[in-house]
């Protein structure tokens, strides 16, 4: 199945899901539906009995893939814990070090996938909110105590918020040009990076400046402050979710297990500690305190937060205009209601941006980080792909090389085609054909989709929105199966190993052998992986 394609069912599963409705319908409208049907019941003295073991297995995996970090993560250059005697172990042995992160890994992705059996809608019983808000918990904690994991982009943070901090432009310089090779916030930025300039909103590098200003020069402390900043985001996104699902008919269980305990937000956000945790959680946050909040201030007050959340990341501006269905929809449905939707949150858009551009001090040279990014060729992205495949056919050709060119193309192209999307969905929202959330969800697939780059976490842009607003069990299987590889795709270092090679099939053998017997250890104490053949049941507001 194509890109096209791939694109075209999900959209399909999010319309038969959400069911068309009027004009005038929205997220409190699918309330009253949940209302009408009863709900699962909680789980029984066996079920609870698995789901202990569950917890237990991944929270296993966690500590192993944290005992892991410390030989096999992405840790500074200069790593604290290589001199230390007991605790600095896996560091002076990395191929074992890199087989426990293996395992960890198999084991937590293992462990979600039985705890999908629990949470999965339609059955007679299901885990409470609190009990699955736990065991991301206990799962979360040894990574947020251990060394980064499968990205070094938390020193490209602390590098670009140490130069906003020194009062110079991160838009213009880098971190290689404005502190130097041998500045030790320079030295653990990936190659790739340490010359380019900025690839983040203002707002962000504003905060980033505020962290600097505490902790200098200070690495360590530097990726601490800022993992509290990203699990702040997550626990944002976690109070959010559950109550935008109930909103749209969705159990929130369900919900919650295909979002915040996915394997990929562990590893990626806890661990990895992208931005997307801001962005996303500023932005559910900001939707459901709109929707709570009926009156104009209410409207002004998140289209306020979701600009703020763009000004983090740049593609959660997007989420203003699908917001702004849901104001326009409130206010009955018409043409006119969506005018003055639009004219109210483009006016808070425009005010809150100048405010922060204004206080940045520089300038518009955010708006270039829509660009930075695409710097990176990768064959992860189709259009790229494409690019580049067109450029080898034409040296092959004897033509010359013409990458560059197809390059500008192929991006030109894929913009086009997420601008469609994006109309498609607005339109289908505003005339209650489809949730506005899984329109936003489809948008953001399709941004990543036919963007030039695309990284594992970003599937977490259209993932969060239509796991929280979608109904139809069909989406839920292929987001878990997509989410599967995805999770393991990332090594633990979040780098190449071309000078250690030799040690990933010796790791990863070890790591299958000891993962194989500690399943069968606990067969028959486990939930089933396997979905119920049931309808899908809708929760009690």
């Amino acid at each position: 199945m194509g890109p096209v394609a791939r694109l075209r069912f999900v959209i399909v599963v999010a319309g038969e899901a959400t069911g068309e409705t009027a004009p005038g319908s929205g997220p409190a409208a699918g309330s009253e539906q949940a209302d009408q049907a009863g709900a699962p019941q909680p789980l029984d003295r066996t079920e609870r009995r698995r789901l202990d073991v569950v917890r237990r297995f991944g929270t296993t995996g966690s500590l192993l893939l944290a005992v892991g970090a410390i030989g096999a993560g992405a840790a500074p250059v200069d790593n604290p814990l290589s001199g230390v005697r007991l605790i600095g172990l896996p560091a002076r042995m990395p191929t074992v070090a890199m087989a426990c992160a293996w395992l960890g890994m198999l084991m937590i992705v293992m462990a979600w996938v039985w705890l999908g059996r629990l949470s999965w809608p339609g059955s007679n019983r299901l885990v409470s909110v609190t009990q699955l808000a736990r065991t991301v918990a206990m799962w979360a904690l040894p990574l947020a105590l251990a060394p980064p994991l499968f990205s070094r982009d938390m020193y490209a943070y602390l590098a670009q918020s140490e130069i906003a901090h020194r009062g110079l432009d991160p838009y213009v310089l880098s971190p290689l040009t404005a502190l130097g090779v041998d500045h030790p916030l320079t030295s653990n930025v990936n190659n790739i990076w340490r010359d380019t300039p900025a690839p983040y909103g203002p707002l962000f590098l504003m905060f980033g400046r505020v962290i600097s200003s505490i902790v200098g020069d200070n690495v360590i402390l530097g990726v601490l402050l800022w993992r509290v900043v990203m699990l702040s985001g997550l626990a944002l996104a976690i109070w959010a979710i559950p109550r935008l699902a109930r909103r749209c008919g969705v159990h929130p269980v369900s919900a919650l297990w295909l979002s915040a305990a996915n394997p990929i937000v562990l590893f990626h956000v806890v661990s990895g500690m992208h931005n997307e945790a801001l962005m996303v959680g500023i932005m559910l946050a900001a939707i459901e305190l709109g929707l709570r909040w009926k009156r104009v201030l209410g409207v002004v007050v998140a289209g306020v937060l979701l600009t703020v959340g763009g000004a983090i990341k740049p593609p959660g501006f997007i989420a203003l205009g699908f917001f702004g269905v849901y104001v326009a929809r409130r206010w009955g449905g018409r043409y006119a209601d969506l005018f003055k939707a639009a004219a109210l949150l483009t006016a808070v858009f425009l005010v809150t941006m100048t405010v922060v551009t204004v206080s940045s001090g520089w300038g518009l040279g955010w708006i270039e980080t829509y660009d930075v990014p695409n710097r990176l060729k990768t064959w992860l992205a189709p259009m790229s792909a494409i690019g580049m495949t067109g450029g080898g056919v034409s040296m092959l050709l004897g033509l010359g090389n013409h990458t560059d060119a197809l390059l500008v193309i192929t991006k030109i192209l894929g913009y086009g085609v997420a601008a469609t999307v994006c109309l498609r969905m607005l339109w289908l929202s505003f005339r209650g054909r489809i949730e506005p959330l899984a329109g936003l969800g489809i948008t953001f697939g399709a941004l990543a989709l036919f963007g030039p780059v695309v990284h594992p976490w970003y599937l977490l842009w259209a993932l969060v929105p239509l796991a929280l607003s979608t109904n139809d069990n069909r989406f839920r299987i292929a987001a878990a199966v997509i989410s599967l590889p995805l999770a393991l795709f990332v090594p633990p270092t979040g780098s190449g190993f071309e000078l250690r090679i030799y040690q990933i099939p010796l790791a990863v053998a070890a790591a299958l052998v000891i993962f194989g017997l500690l399943v069968w250890l606990v067969r028959g104490r486990v939930p089933w992986p396997g979905p119920t053949r049931g309808g899908v049941r809708r929760v009690t507001a």
